[in-house]
């Protein structure tokens, strides 16, 4: 099928593409449209051959208005600084060696920001170039992990500062007038400085966990661990600090599977959801035991808990941003960083945590891990 060049009303220069649409790619059975990025793919001579519905959205140009017009026309980049795009670039000419254009951010009309790469097609080793195919982006979701970025700094930033100050001012009074206190007032200085040091290192160790999860090297030592008892000691730990004992209710329901998993990072979990469960719940916290079953004949492949309370509870519209970062179900501190730190943790161990709302009308959140017993033992 042949292929010309005719003049459209208007004056515009109008390449005629031959079906189908989206050229070569059609012949491949890939759909461009069913691609997330926009895709936008110029001929030899630099006309539009094909332009998905993703670019068309990115754009705001339609896919007729883009195919067989000419590729600097349909896209009108420009940098950060004014200067047209592609006469920089000049993609049809210049060096015979260079592959294309790494991403970076480029103005549309309008100054919309979007991220745009290329490759250069080559049928031979330095020679002509025959396709120019373009990646679209847009820049919201860069703009949202960005966002995420700067208010994890500076949460982390408020965190800290507490801490730190309370610290640097106690041990400066203590180095500038240590004779005039008592032997008393001096050790409740320093427990306060030794609490606020703790803080700051528990801060730390989030900021660490968030780090590992987000690039998913989050590791995990998997040992046996006994659950129940890992709950019974975060119980009388709580019973020591002035909690009653009645204040909790342990459920175990026998046998458990034989659970392989990170004793350090199970505990950082139970740690998490009982504390959330006292400081923000009220009555009886309820934690309960359960080997999870298999949906094939009744075998048990790994160990469910589930912590609940009878407080207020989660409200229903916040339920599915519970585990994000920064979400808060009060106003009585915290970084919000916890739960989010939970789910990467359990997800790592290959498992799965729900929250939702408890028979006594609180909150009742359920983490359940696989028995992940090493290959040797299986």
């Amino acid at each position: 099928m042949s292929v010309g060049t005719s003049s459209a009303p208007g004056g515009r220069d109008v390449h005629r593409v031959p079906a189908p649409r989206h050229g070569d790619l059609a012949g491949l059975g890939i759909d461009p449209d069913e691609l997330p990025d926009g895709l936008v793919v110029a001929d030899e001579h630099g006309y539009v051959i094909c332009f998905n519905a993703a670019a068309a959205r990115i754009t705001a140009v339609s896919a007729a208005d883009a195919l067989g017009h000419r590729l600097e026309k349909v896209l009108p980049l420009e940098d950060l600084e004014g200067r047209r795009w592609w006469q920089i670039t000049d993609p049809y000419g210049g060096l015979a060696i260079r592959a294309g254009q790494p991403e970076r951010n480029l103005l549309l009309p309008g100054g919309r920001e979007v991220l745009v790469s290329a490759r250069y097609v080559r049928t031979e080793p330095a020679g002509p170039v025959r396709r120019v195919v373009v990646s679209l982006r847009d820049t919201e979701a860069r703009r949202r992990t960005e966002r995420s970025h700067a208010e994890l700094i500076a949460t982390v930033a408020h965190e800290l500062r507490s801490p730190l100050t309370s610290v640097k001012g106690f041990t400066a009074t203590l180095l500038a007038k240590w004779e005039r206190f008592t032997d008393d007032q001096k050790r409740l200085m320093l427990e306060t400085v030794d609490a606020d040091a703790d803080r700051v290192t528990r801060l730390i160790a989030e900021l660490l966990d968030i780090s590992r999860i987000d690039s998913g090297r989050l590791e995990v030592r998997r040992q046996p661990v006994d659950m129940g008892a890992a709950v019974g000691r975060h119980i009388q730990a709580y019973v020591a600090a002035g909690q009653t004992a009645d204040r909790f209710l342990l459920r175990i329901e026998q046998p458990l599977p034989d659970l392989w998993a990170d004793p350090d990072k199970v505990d950082q979990v139970l740690s998490n959801l009982l504390e959330n469960a006292v400081r923000h719940g009220e009555g009886t916290v309820t934690i309960e035991i359960t080997p999870s079953a298999s949906p094939r004949e009744g075998e048990d492949v790994g160990t469910s808990v589930t912590v609940s309370d009878e407080g207020p509870g989660i409200p229903e519209e916040s339920m599915n941003r519970v585990f994000t970062r920064f979400w808060r179900g009060s106003k009585r501190g915290g970084t919000g960083l916890g739960l989010y730190i939970v789910k990467g943790i359990v997800e790592a161990h290959g498992g799965t945590i729900t929250v939702g709302r408890a028979p006594g009308g609180g909150a009742e959140f359920r983490f359940t891990l696989p028995v992940g017993a090493p290959a040797y033992l299986a």
